[in-house]
């Protein structure tokens, strides 16, 4: 194959640079060529396209936890030793049709279920973070999707993709940093990270616009099916809805205005709807300063929307020296807004809608970060701060830090990480601390009372000091192995 390719080129030559070029010799050169790409395809297919591909992520954390509650008592844990495994599979019969599988457990070591939340019923097993707690020895389906790439999107000339299935949605753009050497995923991390089911389009807009990079991605879902009844249940009809529960639903754009390697910006927007939370009874409805308990069931109270904004320098400066051009720098701004459906919902008028109020509420954050060079080749430090505010809401309930998402932070984050290379890109240790001062409770809440912002001295007074995180920290060291 190699001599026909060699011959062409030299024919090709040849044919260009004579003077009785002729356009017949041309198509049949043309011809060669496609048939030569044909059978080198059929080769690619032969020697190993048809098979299923398999990659292994092995990591072992220990993490020593501690938090200061409101009312000044520490909570700890000083060594919580986990694993992960997470087996990737993929498979790709055509060059435009691909399958996509990562199967995850991820376990505390000598323990086979830290899921459940008995304060809290239901929101320790959410979909959303199935495969990001601590739980038992199964392994579950963190993702699984198929996805089509097409070269002529509705007859215009432009590159396209189109997906459906359970999203890899977890350890987004930006978010990806603190895990060592990630490719970051679809969402942007500072406002999604979570699992989630659904499907996406994109479409290549740079050849259009003749600006580099430019995207655009259309991503819909569902992220929490209403209540049905089982199969072979005694009401005599299977999968039918339970009560009034509706499904919660998300549709979303993700769209990069520029990339040209070294600045890469990005925007996305979602609406949401239907957000839930457990269903909360007051203590006394005769005193409201006794507090509500969870009953065990759960409502919706309402939609949520965000606006991302996301930049990402791969360099500082043109070739200045090694260490800026080895240098990442990142920052990013978001706002959520809250839209409680004031009339609907088992406890209507006594949840106080959604995060404590039955107001629209608009929050935001912002996240800066930087990772450059250390001592050794492959060796990594990042820094990096976030900051939300009273009434800020993130959907990254599925962020791999166990003393909860420090980008849902209602207050300060402060986070440092050092990545060091042992053997190659397969084996390498990460040390990293982070620490979050709370302004307001509820950052790792849902959106009903358990996101309801209160400051400690709130916490105190309605006797909650010792439930309520004022500050929290986490170191963890973690070795990790990938292939």
């Amino acid at each position: 194959m190699n001599i026909k390719l060699t011959a062409i080129a030299t024919a090709l030559m040849v044919v260009f640079t004579s003077p009785t070029f002729a356009t017949e010799e041309l198509e049949d050169l043309a011809e060669e060529v496609e048939l030569l790409k044909e059978q080198l395809r059929d080769l690619q297919i032969k020697a190993g396209g048809n098979h299923l591909k398999f990659n292994a992520d092995y990591r072992v954390t220990m993490d020593s936890l501690e938090y200061k509650m409101a009312d000044g008592s520490t909570l700890k844990n000083s060594s919580l030793f986990s694993n992960r495994l997470e087996i990737g599979i993929g498979y790709q019969p055509f060059p435009n049709l691909v399958f996509s599988g990562l199967l995850s457990y991820n376990k505390a070591f000598g323990e086979t279920g830290l899921n459940g939340d008995p304060m809290n019923p239901g929101m320790g097993n959410m979909d959303w973070i199935v495969n990001e707690n601590l739980d038992d020895n199964s392994l579950n389906i963190k993702e699984v999707y198929m996805l089509y790439l097409g070269d002529d999107f509705f007859g215009g000339g432009l590159k396209w993709s189109g997906s459906i299935g359970r999203r890899p949605s977890t350890n987004g753009f930006l978010a990806n940093h603190r895990e060592g050497y990630d490719k970051a995923k679809s969402p942007l991390g500072h406002s999604i990270n979570v699992e989630f089911d659904g499907l996406s389009l994109a479409v290549k807009l740079d050849q259009l616009t003749g600006i580099s990079g430019m995207d655009a991605k259309l991503c819909a879902g569902r992220g929490v099916s209403a209540p049905t009844t089982p199969r072979f249940s005694n009401t005599g009809s299977d999968y039918v809805n339970r009560d009034s529960l509706d499904d919660t639903d998300m549709i979303g754009l993700i769209f990069t205005p520029y990339n040209n390697g070294q600045y890469d910006i990005k925007m996305q927007y979602y609406y949401a709807t239907n957000m839930l939370d457990n269903y909360y009874q007051w203590n006394d409805p005769s005193n409201p300063m006794m507090g509500l308990s969870p009953t065990g069931a759960m409502e919706q109270i309402g939609d949520l929307q965000n606006l991302t904004l996301s930049m990402q320098v791969n360099g500082v400066g043109e070739f200045i020296n090694d260490f800026l051009d080895d240098t990442v720098l990142f920052a990013s701004f978001s706002a959520s807004q809250t839209m409680p459906d004031n009339t609907t919902g088992m406890s209507a008028g006594l949840n106080n809608g959604m995060l404590g109020s039955h107001d629209n509420e608009l929050g935001y954050s912002y996240w800066i970060g930087a990772t450059f060079p250390g001592f050794m080749a492959k060796d990594r430090f990042g820094l990096e701060y976030n900051h939300g505010s009273e009434y800020w809401r993130s959907f990254t309930y599925g962020e791999d830090t166990l003393i909860g998402s420090k980008i849902a932070a209602r207050g300060d984050a402060y986070e440092a990480y050092y990545n060091i290379p042992i053997k190659g890109d397969n084996l390498y240790v990460q040390l990293r601390y982070t620490y979050i001062n709370y302004d307001y409770a509820g950052s790792n809440g849902f959106f009903g009372n358990s996101g309801t912002p209160m400051t400690m001295q709130e916490a105190n007074m309605m006797g909650m000091g010792g439930m309520v995180a004022d500050s929290a920290q986490n170191f963890r060291a973690m070795i990790r192995y990938h292939y």
